[in-house]
């Protein structure tokens, strides 16, 4: 029941060999290559919540993770949040220590795109942000392999648009990830227009070699699980700014009335009310329906700042 709280990458990383973004190599056109049949090696594009949840899962599973992120300081946080969250399952004896100490090793980062270079795959898990997408792909592409894979974890953007802009769109498809990443257990496999069947079977195969299990879905904004979700939490914010009742009420009524894990409003500060906004407006410019226009209180609490418990508080104070 929980969406993903993304990495707020807002700029790319630096480029060794002096290469300036703007005349890095040309790709050549999409043409066909060998498919890959197994996964050694991903690459992440972010080390915060979500590229470090997946770089972890990667890990423990026996597969290298590189994470990619805009500073050095940005990935220790990273790495820092693996460990801990590695630490806690040897407290609850689900890891060994000697489990943990070789997952760590799997795991390397880098502020620089060169460092995808050997890997099979490549994650982009920044903003809900499509222009900031867009800009992360064009820049990573050129220092992949010819039949490497790119992956997008967003929420709620288009993959076929995302693929467009590649220059191998038979290679790149959703793979979108739920938040906390080591303890969710649902990855939504989503299939672009143009995304070949091949790629499709090496993605799904990941994602149960991650522990996780694979839903296949097409491409539509919001895909399967957030179509449904965010909605649900944006009219809890609805409801709260009429006033029918409290937060506490609201999240207490959802729980026990409807068996959820988590109320809405409880939920929105986990995710962050700013891409539960994003969601909706991506939602509302995609379907052009007016079932889709955000609350005017979940708009006025990300206009103050209010994002839940990333920044301290959100519709509960923290």
């Amino acid at each position: 029941m929980k969406l993903e709280l993304k990495s707020a990458q807002t700029h790319e990383p630096s480029h060794s060999k002096g290469t300036h973004p703007m005349t890095s190599p040309s790709v050549t056109p999409t043409t066909p290559h060998t498919p890959l049949s197994h996964i050694a090696c991903v690459g992440i594009v972010g080390s915060g919540t979500m590229g470090s949840g997946i770089a972890q899962a990667c890990a423990v599973s026996g597969i290298k993770a590189v994470m990619v992120d805009i500073s050095e300081e940005a990935n220790q946080r990273g790495l820092k949040a693996i460990r801990q969250s590695l630490e806690r399952l040897v407290s609850k004896e689900k890891l060994t220590q000697d489990q943990m100490n070789e997952a760590l090793s799997h795991i390397t980062t880098s502020t620089q795109y060169e460092a995808f270079e050997a890997a099979d795959l490549v994650i982009e898990a920044a903003t809900e942000n499509l222009a900031l997408k867009i800009k992360i792909l064009n820049l990573l592409e050129p220092h992949l392999k010819a039949n490497a894979i790119l992956a997008s974890n967003t929420s709620s953007i288009s993959i076929t648009q995302l693929a467009q802009v590649t220059q191998r769109a038979d290679r790149f498809i959703g793979m979108h990830f739920f938040n906390p990443v080591p303890m969710m257990a649902l990855v939504e496999v989503i299939r672009g227009l143009q995304t070949s069947d091949a790629t499709h079977q090496v993605v799904h195969d990941l994602a149960k070699t991650l522990g996780k299990t694979p839903i296949t879905v097409k491409n539509a904004p919001g895909f399967v699980v957030n179509r449904i979700l965010v909605p649900m939490i944006n009219e809890a914010f609805f409801v709260l700014g009429e006033g029918l009742a409290s937060a506490e009420d609201i999240d207490i009524g959802m729980k026990l009335g409807c068996n959820h894990p988590i109320g809405p409003l409880a939920l929105a500060d986990l995710v962050g009310l700013d891409v539960c906004l994003a969601v909706m407006e991506v939602y509302f410019t995609q379907f052009a329906d007016s079932k889709y226009r955000a609350a005017p209180l979940l708009r006025e609490m990300v206009a103050a700042g209010r994002l839940g418990r990333k920044s301290g508080h959100g519709v509960y104070a923290y």
